[in-house]
């Protein structure tokens, strides 16, 4: 861990000192990796581009570096969702510091649904979601942010942290056969997605055992029309069996894989990793329209 003094520059205390304070030490049991250094907190924050008049929902702001840098970028809202009822009296300390701008969710980000509550406040402004996520939610939360019934949804952003091995599941594609998977193909369809930097280990407290990564998803405002459970219900099958060819591997979604990928134009020797997005979606569709 790093001794820079991480100063913080918007009249609340050092990071380090909340934590003391508060006596928030990491809770492994909640994937908790907390951010000192304000200087890369504030750089996630400007990465989810200019946020006057924006509503940010953070998800996991434990001691609030994140929360901080958000507001201090000029976001109109911030509604934090933390299950960390230790975290609770620091962020309080931040709502005081940033009078109207800051709502506290103690609930478990897994089940709550922010959308009333951004309707019940400031205008009609952006909706992102920024936040360093626990690592052991990260992705359950990210696919169902995908997944939602309604499209185009309610943010129009994420720029999130996840595992490097994480971000780059979600930005592959066929030409990364090694890492494009269901996740791929599910933020290929719905989103444009990007791994912006890079954060070491040497970040964190404590140092988790891999590198961190930065992604931005934008959300396509018209994706390839489909059903989203027939999709997850092709990829399920096609990545469930990755090895095999898909003539093989769909019989799990099918009993006629050859009927799906006559439709989609896709050779019956073909596996899971080689099909790009719009192949998975011609199958899906043919699946569904059951011809």
């Amino acid at each position: 861990m790093s001794d820079i003094d991480h100063r913080a520059d918007d009249g609340l205390p050092p990071l380090r000192d909340v934590v003391r304070a508060h006596g928030l030490e990491p809770k492994k049991a909640l994937g908790q990796n907390f951010l000192f250094d304000l200087n890369l907190t504030g750089r996630i924050a400007r990465s989810a581009g200019p946020l006057e008049g924006v509503t940010v929902v953070e998800i996991g702001p434990g001691p609030g570096g994140l929360t901080r840098a958000l507001l201090s970028a000029g976001a109109a809202r911030v509604i934090a969702v933390e299950r960390d009822p230790r975290a609770l009296p620091a962020l309080a300390e931040i709502a005081a510091h940033y009078p109207g701008r800051l709502d506290v969710v103690d609930a478990d980000a897994l089940t709550f649904d922010p959308v009333p509550l951004i309707g019940a406040g400031l205008g009609t402004g952006p909706v992102r979601i920024v936040a360093n996520l626990p690592y052991n939610i990260g992705t359950p939360l990210l696919t169902g942010w995908l997944t939602a019934p309604v499209w185009p949804p309610w943010w129009d952003s994420l720029t999130l942290m996840f595992q490097r091995e994480v971000a780059e599941r979600i930005v592959a594609d066929e030409s990364d056969r090694a890492n494009y998977g269901r996740l791929g193909v599910l933020c290929g369809w719905r989103t444009e997605a990007h791994i912006l930097f890079d954060v070491a280990p040497s970040a964190f407290v404590p140092p988790p055992k891999v590198t961190s990564s930065v992604v931005r998803l934008t959300p396509r405002l018209s994706p390839l029309p489909c059903a989203v459970e027939t999709l997850e219900r092709v990829t399920r099958a096609a990545f469930g069996q990755r090895r095999k060819m898909l003539r093989q591997s769909l019989k799990a979604a099918t009993p006629d894989p050859a009927r799906l990928l006559a439709a989609a134009g896709i050779p019956e020797t073909a596996r899971a990793e080689e099909v790009p997005v719009a192949g998975f979606v011609a199958m899906a569709q043919a699946l569904a329209s059951g011809t």
